[in-house]
């Protein structure tokens, strides 16, 4: 199973689809799509090739917005900045549809400074603890949980200053920290879990990411916060995957 999960599911890159009913979702944003990644994990030219392929598909199915949830790299050292560049370079013909948080493993061995000039040069929006208004929506970005540089309430007592009426998502990388997002937000997107990565028959992960035991997969309209999380790209631990493909997820939002 890991032999298999290493050579063929770990590169079965699919595109999913999901419609989210969000409770109180304004009826003149029916129908907006945002195209979820996380976890690309970069760190050599075989990670970067599948990051590079997630990020095509996600282009390809022209979404109103692109949202990177954390993880660009599984950690940072010299020839790393150039080949993450190369490998976001694409989403600058969006034209600033495309917003980002931090994950935990962007602060392994090294603050996430090149990700942060990265950002900057292609036009993503990096949001750290911090919001900004797109497509009349106030997302909400807030950093790290694990790296401890999280600041939920100023992040949400951000978007009140800037968008008090207008609805709001958060972008959080790691899904188990919805239970302390401040009250506001329509919906949580995340990543971080890889979905269990490795998940044995009757559904159960041998390993579960810290942050990531409670809400692994999909969408928990139930939550404290509705979330959705998705299952990533990249791998981490080890380099294989089993009944957990790599996804594109593919995300349209109704008034429920």
């Amino acid at each position: 199973m890991f032999v298999y999960g290493a050579i063929c599911e770990r590169k079965n890159l699919q595109v999913r689809k999901f419609d989210l009913p969000l409770p109180g979702w304004p009826k003149h944003l029916d129908g907006y799509r945002i195209a979820l990644l996380a976890d690309f994990h970069v760190q050599n030219l075989d990670t970067a090739e599948l990051a590079s392929h997630a990020i095509q598909l996600a282009m390809g199915e022209q979404p109103d917005v692109v949202v990177l949830a954390g993880d660009f790299v599984d950690d940072w050292f010299p020839s790393l900045p150039p080949l993450l560049g190369d490998v976001l370079a694409p989403l600058r013909l969006l034209k600033g549809k495309v917003l980002a948080v931090p994950g935990n493993h962007d602060y392994f061995t090294a603050p996430p400074d090149a990700l942060v000039v990265i950002c900057e040069e292609l036009g993503i929006s990096l949001l750290r603890n911090s919001s900004q208004i797109l497509d009349g929506i106030c997302w909400v970005g807030i950093d790290s949980y694990q790296a401890k540089v999280a600041k939920p309430h100023l992040a949400m007592e951000s978007a009140q200053a800037i968008g008090a009426e207008l609805p709001k998502i958060a972008l959080w990388h790691e899904p188990d920290a919805v239970d302390f997002l401040p009250d506001g937000a329509a919906l949580m997107l995340s990543g971080h879990s890889h979905g269990g990565q490795f998940v044995l028959p009757g559904g159960w992960a041998p390993k579960h990411s810290t942050m990531g035991r409670k809400y692994v997969r999909g969408f928990y309209p139930k939550a404290r916060t509705p979330i959705f999380v998705t299952s990533g790209v990249g791998t981490t631990f080890l380099p294989s995957r089993f009944n957990c493909p790599p996804e594109v997820a593919i995300l349209t939002l109704k008034s429920a």
